[in-house]
């Protein structure tokens, strides 16, 4: 912010100035009050200065400090309040979840049996995170009220409507998705409205609501609100903010095939994030990690999945990585470790895991667990379009593995026509090639080739080459597919490498590489590595 550091003395201008998002003018308020006379409520606000600044070593020295004044004074309410703050920025720092329950262990036994304050509902809002973190939505959802309560009661409007954001996530998280959106909308507007005291929680909110955004791929809404949130971040400075933003609007941007402008934010957004949050650092990682691996970049997204650490994005990275690479038995292991980790309350975050092993299970030929996997997905709620359209995908997926081309074909089409009136025209175009190949396998073969063409310009256009090109003939369409990794060895073979070569440029064992090349003779109907070369390259594969 611009303005000069001597504007202002004492707590109350402080606190006025952490809230319009003048840090330097704060620090100095602070600073003086300190100089004045030995009270917590300076030290407090100098962490807040340090919280927003990330410097994490001055802010937790704060806090502490301000804990000890508190406690001294006897003062149990503010000695809880930072005892509480404590214990989120020790997740949030260092991901030290120990010693974070020791803080708001502290803090419940400050609080004991006094009268209900807003330091009970700022604890009760904590355990609600902490039940969203275990995907426990329901208890969230009681915990979450209960403190919107107390907000309410104590006119406390940042309590009350952050209470509100992580009650709305929770019912999202449960399936409850339009009216879990409607109170993040609500909790939103507030914050960006200036109705929130501290701002953290505010900045907490509008992440929430645009993760429940990216969650639930209502590209629309979550594009809206992300233009509002990167405004008030870039307003208030808070570049942590304006990163973890932009990481969000990306995924949208990707869903919609504006891979450039994507590109552009996830570099913004690592550059606005660094390694004092590692959770929102990976938000950006584990994004531009998916990014890659749609660009068939695949040790690039390795690389940044494995950044990411225990993201759940980039968990289900690694599985798609597996299956794109050909080997769905370990994609099948991984994605049902991750499904036996989610219990059957965590409704949306069930379905991409659901998605994926559909996939495995069918190009493992078992199309009786596809079938139950599918039974799983229907049951969901699905209240956007593109969540609609991928039921219908998985649904062609399965028929079409069981032979019914014709019933494949229905929900292909349905799922094209969901996928692009929701705005997801990468998915229309990866649905446009299932068809193709369900309208071949029905004998018609000039509608097959329309559908191929279609999606062919539209993933040539976002840059999706090399992954899943439909192979087109000069007599016609085949429906034969090859995968990403398969075009990355092809390109390799036809810059004369040899197997081992391949092996080591691709960080594969020569056994891979070889039972690639044999399936890559099957698809293009060639028995050399020269024709197969030659075949590729009039087809436009190369």
């Amino acid at each position: 912010m611009s303005e000069s550091p001597l504007v202002g003395s004492g707590v109350a201008d402080g606190r006025a100035a952490l809230s319009r998002g003048a840090w330097t003018v704060a620090r100095a308020c602070f600073e003086r009050s300190l100089a004045e006379a030995t009270t917590p409520e300076a030290p407090e606000g100098l962490s807040w200065v340090a919280w927003w600044l990330e410097d994490v070593a001055a802010c937790l020295d704060a806090r502490e400090r301000a804990y000890r004044l508190h406690r001294e004074s006897g003062d149990l309410r503010g000695a809880a309040r930072m005892a509480l703050w404590l214990g989120d920025d020790h997740i949030e720092f260092l991901g030290a979840a120990a010693v974070a329950e020791g803080w708001f262990g502290r803090a419940r036994s400050l609080l004991g049996e006094s009268e209900p304050s807003p330091e009970h509902g700022w604890l009760a809002v904590f355990e609600a995170h902490a039940a969203l973190n275990r995907h426990d939505p329901g208890t969230a959802i009681l915990l979450a009220g209960e403190a919107r309560a107390v907000g309410r009661r104590h006119a406390a409007v940042d309590l009350e409507m952050f209470s509100l954001a992580t009650e709305g996530l929770a019912m999202v998280e449960r399936g409850e998705v339009e009216p879990g959106l409607r109170c993040l909308d609500e909790a939103t507007a507030a914050a960006l409205a200036g109705e929130y005291e501290n701002l953290a929680p505010a900045a907490w909110t509008c992440c929430r609501l645009i993760s429940a955004c990216e969650q639930v791929r209502d590209y629309d809404r979550g594009a809206q609100w992300c233009a509002k949130v990167a405004e008030f971040a870039r307003r208030m400075d808070t570049r942590f903010v304006t990163g973890v933003c932009r990481a969000h609007y990306a995924a949208i941007l990707v869903r919609r095939g504006e891979w450039g402008a994507a590109e552009r934010e996830l570099v913004g957004a690592q550059a606005d994030l660094t390694a004092n949050r590692p959770f929102w650092l990976a938000e950006a990682l584990v994004r531009l990690g998916d990014l890659r691996r749609r660009q068939g970049r695949t040790a690039a997204a390795e690389r940044l999945f494995e950044q990411a650490g225990g993201h759940p994005l980039a968990r289900l990275g690694l599985a798609e990585l597996r299956l794109d690479g050909g080997d769905a038995a370990l994609a099948r292991d991984l994605l049902e470790r991750m499904l036996r980790g989610l219990p059957a309350e965590a409704t949306m975050s069930r379905v991409g895991p659901l998605e994926l092993l559909i996939r495995a299970e069918i190009a493992l030929g078992d199309t009786v667990s596809a079938v139950l996997r599918l039974e799983e997905l229907r049951a969901v709620a699905m209240p956007t379009l593109p969540l609609r359209a991928a039921v219908c995908f998985a649904e062609g997926l399965v028929s079409a593995a069981r032979g019914d081309h014709d019933h494949a074909r229905g929900c292909f089409e349905d799922a094209v026509d969901l996928f692009g009136r929701g705005g997801a025209a990468v998915e229309a175009g990866w649905t446009r090639l299932e068809l193709a190949r369900s309208l071949s396998a029905l004998g018609r073969e000039d509608a097959a080739r329309r559908e191929a063409r279609a999606a062919l310009d539209t993933l040539r256009a976002v840059g999706a080459v090399g992954g899943e090109e439909t192979v087109l003939d000069g007599l016609g369409l085949t429906h034969r597919l090859l995968s990403a990794r398969q075009v990355q060895v092809l390109r390799l073979v036809a810059e004369g490498l040899g197997d081992r070569e391949i092996a080591a440029r691709l960080v594969l064992s020569e056994h891979t590489v070889h039972r690639h090349i044999a399936n890559i003779y099957t698809r293009l109907d060639c028995s050399t590595r020269a024709a197969a070369v030659a075949r590729a390259g009039k087809l436009g594969l190369l």
